[in-house]
């Protein structure tokens, strides 16, 4: 099974976190099922930003991301050339590095 690090981040996970998931699972289900409550405001539709990560090792073996994926990543705050949707980032084989910006476009998060 993949793990899925993920770097600390001071609401979600404040001492960082390594979880496995299945493969077939996407990052937002995986965190979600692991108790790190990523925001998804659409529900997983992709049709939001909010679980916008940035995935720090791993990014090629989660598949290309599609034309409607990477139009909302457009809106995303503090969008990286390795930025993905966690609802749309599938696990396969290798084990994945994440970060989880501080801010999403629904608000902004105090320090």
């Amino acid at each position: 099974m993949p793990v899925i690090t993920v770097l600390p981040h001071p609401e979600y996970c404040p001492q960082g976190a390594r979880v496995e998931a299945e493969r077939g699972t996407s990052l937002c289900e995986a965190l979600l099922e692991h108790g790190i409550e990523i925001e998804h405001a659409c529900e997983m539709s992709c049709a939001c930003t909010t679980c916008h990560v940035v995935v720090r090792k791993g990014y090629d073996d989660l598949g290309e991301p599609d034309e409607s994926e990477e139009d909302l990543l457009d809106r995303a705050w503090g969008l990286e050339p390795t930025s993905r949707l966690s609802c749309q980032a599938i696990l396969h084989e290798q084990d994945v590095t994440i970060e989880i910006p501080r801010y999403s476009i629904n608000h902004a998060k105090e320090k």
